[in-house]
Protein backbone atom coordinates (compact mmCIF):
# COMPACT_ATOMS: atom_id res chain seq x y z
CA UNK A 1 0.00 0.00 0.00
CA UNK A 2 1.29 3.46 -0.91
CA UNK A 3 2.10 5.82 1.96
CA UNK A 4 2.96 9.51 1.97
CA UNK A 5 4.56 11.42 4.88
CA UNK A 6 2.18 14.15 6.03
CA UNK A 7 3.54 15.07 9.47
CA UNK A 8 6.73 14.58 11.47
CA UNK A 9 5.97 14.57 15.19
CA UNK A 10 8.12 14.45 18.31
CA UNK A 11 7.49 10.77 19.02
CA UNK A 12 5.56 9.62 15.90
CA UNK A 13 5.54 10.25 12.15
CA UNK A 14 2.22 10.24 10.29
CA UNK A 15 1.70 8.88 6.78
CA UNK A 16 -1.40 9.03 4.56
CA UNK A 17 -2.44 5.68 3.07
CA UNK A 18 -4.20 5.26 -0.26
CA UNK A 19 -7.18 3.56 1.45
CA UNK A 20 -8.03 6.83 3.25
CA UNK A 21 -6.58 5.78 6.61
CA UNK A 22 -3.33 6.92 8.22
CA UNK A 23 -0.22 5.12 9.41
CA UNK A 24 1.54 6.12 12.65
CA UNK A 25 5.23 5.24 12.89
CA UNK A 26 6.32 5.08 16.54
CA UNK A 27 9.84 6.40 17.16
CA UNK A 28 12.39 5.87 19.93
CA UNK A 29 12.56 9.62 20.54
CA UNK A 30 11.16 10.74 23.89
CA UNK A 31 10.15 14.07 25.32
CA UNK A 32 12.39 15.23 28.15
CA UNK A 33 15.04 17.65 29.27
CA UNK A 34 18.79 17.31 29.76
CA UNK A 35 18.66 13.63 28.86
CA UNK A 36 15.95 12.80 31.42
CA UNK A 37 12.61 11.39 30.24
CA UNK A 38 9.58 13.56 31.09
CA UNK A 39 6.19 12.97 29.40
CA UNK A 40 5.20 16.54 30.30
CA UNK A 41 8.04 18.16 28.37
CA UNK A 42 7.36 19.69 24.96
CA UNK A 43 10.63 18.85 23.19
CA UNK A 44 12.56 15.70 22.36
CA UNK A 45 15.17 15.23 25.08
CA UNK A 46 16.54 11.78 24.47
CA UNK A 47 16.30 8.53 22.52
CA UNK A 48 15.58 5.27 24.33
CA UNK A 49 16.04 2.07 22.34
CA UNK A 50 12.78 0.14 22.20
CA UNK A 51 10.49 2.82 23.60
CA UNK A 52 8.60 3.11 20.31
CA UNK A 53 8.03 -0.64 20.27
CA UNK A 54 6.78 -0.83 23.85
CA UNK A 55 4.54 2.25 23.45
CA UNK A 56 2.99 0.64 20.37
CA UNK A 57 2.55 -2.73 22.10
CA UNK A 58 0.84 -1.16 25.10
CA UNK A 59 -1.36 1.00 22.86
CA UNK A 60 -2.43 -2.01 20.79
CA UNK A 61 -3.19 -3.98 23.97
CA UNK A 62 -5.45 -1.24 25.32
CA UNK A 63 -7.05 -0.20 22.02
CA UNK A 64 -8.16 -3.80 21.46
CA UNK A 65 -9.65 -3.94 24.99
CA UNK A 66 -11.36 -0.58 24.53
CA UNK A 67 -12.77 -1.48 21.11
CA UNK A 68 -14.02 -4.79 22.53
CA UNK A 69 -15.87 -2.82 25.22
CA UNK A 70 -17.79 -1.02 22.47
CA UNK A 71 -15.95 2.30 22.86
CA UNK A 72 -14.90 3.91 19.57
CA UNK A 73 -11.19 4.41 18.87
CA UNK A 74 -9.15 5.22 15.76
CA UNK A 75 -7.27 1.90 15.96
CA UNK A 76 -7.47 -0.39 12.90
CA UNK A 77 -4.42 -2.66 13.07
CA UNK A 78 -0.71 -2.70 13.91
CA UNK A 79 2.53 -4.11 12.54
CA UNK A 80 4.83 -4.67 15.50
CA UNK A 81 7.77 -5.56 13.22
CA UNK A 82 7.59 -2.11 11.59
CA UNK A 83 6.48 -0.28 14.79
CA UNK A 84 3.48 1.07 12.89
CA UNK A 85 -0.25 1.40 13.60
CA UNK A 86 -2.98 1.97 11.01
CA UNK A 87 -5.68 4.35 12.22
CA UNK A 88 -8.93 5.87 11.01
CA UNK A 89 -8.93 9.53 9.95
CA UNK A 90 -10.01 11.89 12.72
CA UNK A 91 -10.07 15.64 13.28
CA UNK A 92 -8.73 17.01 16.55
CA UNK A 93 -10.74 19.40 18.69
CA UNK A 94 -9.53 22.97 18.24
CA UNK A 95 -5.74 23.00 17.90
CA UNK A 96 -5.48 19.95 20.14
CA UNK A 97 -7.08 19.06 23.45
CA UNK A 98 -5.88 16.84 26.29
CA UNK A 99 -8.33 15.07 28.57
CA UNK A 100 -7.10 13.97 31.99
CA UNK A 101 -8.85 11.55 34.34
CA UNK A 102 -7.71 11.63 37.96
CA UNK A 103 -8.15 9.03 40.70
CA UNK A 104 -5.75 10.77 43.12
CA UNK A 105 -4.95 14.39 44.01
CA UNK A 106 -1.37 14.63 42.74
CA UNK A 107 0.67 16.64 40.25
CA UNK A 108 -0.81 19.83 38.83
CA UNK A 109 -4.19 19.12 40.42
CA UNK A 110 -2.67 19.21 43.92
CA UNK A 111 -0.57 22.26 43.06
CA UNK A 112 -3.73 24.13 42.07
CA UNK A 113 -6.09 22.96 44.79
CA UNK A 114 -3.85 21.88 47.67
CA UNK A 115 -5.55 24.23 50.15
CA UNK A 116 -8.73 22.18 49.73
CA UNK A 117 -7.46 18.61 49.61
CA UNK A 118 -4.66 16.42 50.96
CA UNK A 119 -1.99 15.21 48.55
CA UNK A 120 -2.80 11.72 47.31
CA UNK A 121 -6.45 11.89 48.42
CA UNK A 122 -8.97 9.92 46.37
CA UNK A 123 -10.81 11.62 43.52
CA UNK A 124 -14.00 10.32 41.83
CA UNK A 125 -12.61 9.74 38.30
CA UNK A 126 -12.33 13.52 38.00
CA UNK A 127 -12.15 14.67 34.36
CA UNK A 128 -10.51 17.90 33.21
CA UNK A 129 -9.65 19.30 29.79
CA UNK A 130 -6.68 21.45 28.75
CA UNK A 131 -5.78 23.07 25.46
CA UNK A 132 -2.48 21.90 23.99
CA UNK A 133 -0.58 25.18 24.00
CA UNK A 134 3.03 25.16 25.15
CA UNK A 135 3.37 28.94 25.39
CA UNK A 136 0.30 29.28 27.61
CA UNK A 137 1.17 26.25 29.75
CA UNK A 138 -1.72 24.06 28.49
CA UNK A 139 -4.56 26.13 30.01
CA UNK A 140 -7.55 24.45 31.63
CA UNK A 141 -10.88 24.89 29.84
CA UNK A 142 -14.38 24.01 31.07
CA UNK A 143 -17.26 22.36 29.23
CA UNK A 144 -19.00 25.75 28.93
CA UNK A 145 -15.79 27.26 27.56
CA UNK A 146 -15.37 24.53 24.94
CA UNK A 147 -18.97 24.98 23.77
CA UNK A 148 -18.83 28.82 23.82
CA UNK A 149 -15.60 28.78 21.80
CA UNK A 150 -17.13 26.46 19.20
CA UNK A 151 -14.53 23.74 19.85
CA UNK A 152 -17.18 21.06 20.45
CA UNK A 153 -20.87 20.54 21.14
CA UNK A 154 -22.32 19.76 24.56
CA UNK A 155 -23.01 16.20 23.40
CA UNK A 156 -19.42 15.73 22.22
CA UNK A 157 -18.15 16.90 25.62
CA UNK A 158 -20.56 14.58 27.46
CA UNK A 159 -19.46 11.67 25.24
CA UNK A 160 -15.78 12.45 25.87
CA UNK A 161 -16.31 12.57 29.64
CA UNK A 162 -18.24 9.30 29.66
CA UNK A 163 -15.71 7.55 27.40
CA UNK A 164 -12.80 8.90 29.44
CA UNK A 165 -14.16 7.47 32.69
CA UNK A 166 -14.93 4.10 31.10
CA UNK A 167 -11.51 3.84 29.40
CA UNK A 168 -9.73 4.87 32.60
CA UNK A 169 -11.53 2.08 34.46
CA UNK A 170 -10.35 -0.46 31.85
CA UNK A 171 -6.74 0.73 32.17
CA UNK A 172 -6.89 0.89 35.98
CA UNK A 173 -8.30 -2.64 36.23
CA UNK A 174 -5.54 -4.03 33.97
CA UNK A 175 -2.89 -2.30 36.08
CA UNK A 176 -4.51 -3.41 39.34
CA UNK A 177 -4.33 -7.03 38.15
CA UNK A 178 -0.55 -6.54 38.01
CA UNK A 179 -0.30 -4.97 41.47
CA UNK A 180 -0.11 -1.42 40.09
CA UNK A 181 -2.21 1.64 41.01
CA UNK A 182 -3.29 4.24 38.45
CA UNK A 183 -3.31 7.80 39.84
CA UNK A 184 -4.10 9.72 36.65
CA UNK A 185 -4.01 9.33 32.88
CA UNK A 186 -4.05 11.62 29.84
CA UNK A 187 -5.97 10.98 26.62
CA UNK A 188 -6.61 12.65 23.29
CA UNK A 189 -9.87 12.46 21.40
CA UNK A 190 -10.88 13.33 17.86
CA UNK A 191 -14.04 13.11 15.80
CA UNK A 192 -15.12 11.44 12.59
CA UNK A 193 -16.81 13.10 9.61
CA UNK A 194 -20.21 12.48 11.22
CA UNK A 195 -19.13 14.23 14.44
CA UNK A 196 -18.88 11.03 16.49
CA UNK A 197 -16.10 11.06 19.09
CA UNK A 198 -13.24 8.54 19.14
CA UNK A 199 -10.14 7.95 21.23
CA UNK A 200 -6.99 8.80 19.23
CA UNK A 201 -3.19 8.97 19.63
CA UNK A 202 -1.85 6.31 22.03
CA UNK A 203 -2.47 4.68 25.42
CA UNK A 204 1.05 4.16 26.70
CA UNK A 205 3.03 4.33 29.94
CA UNK A 206 4.21 7.89 29.26
CA UNK A 207 0.62 9.14 29.45
CA UNK A 208 -0.16 7.76 32.90
CA UNK A 209 1.00 8.22 36.49
CA UNK A 210 1.26 4.81 38.15
CA UNK A 211 2.39 3.76 41.63
CA UNK A 212 3.32 0.45 43.23
CA UNK A 213 3.17 0.16 47.03
CA UNK A 214 3.00 3.96 47.22
CA UNK A 215 6.09 4.46 45.05
CA UNK A 216 6.00 6.17 41.64
CA UNK A 217 6.94 3.92 38.72
CA UNK A 218 8.93 5.45 35.83
CA UNK A 219 7.27 4.93 32.41
CA UNK A 220 9.92 2.59 30.98
CA UNK A 221 9.91 0.52 34.18
CA UNK A 222 6.11 0.46 34.05
CA UNK A 223 6.19 -0.89 30.48
CA UNK A 224 8.53 -3.70 31.58
CA UNK A 225 6.36 -4.54 34.61
CA UNK A 226 3.20 -4.49 32.50
CA UNK A 227 4.50 -7.06 30.01
CA UNK A 228 6.51 -9.12 32.50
Amino acid sequence: MEKKLVYTGKTKDVFALDNGNYLLKFKDDCTGKDGVFDPGENSVGLTIDGVGDVNLRMSVYFFEKINAAGIKTHFVSANLADTTMEVLPAKVFGHGLEVICRYKAVGSFFRRYGEYIAEGADLPAYVETTFKNDEKGDPLVTKDGLVALGVMTEKQYDDIKDMTQKITRIVADELKARGLDLYDIKFEFGYAADGSVMLIDEVASGNMRVYQDGKYIEPMTLSKLFFA
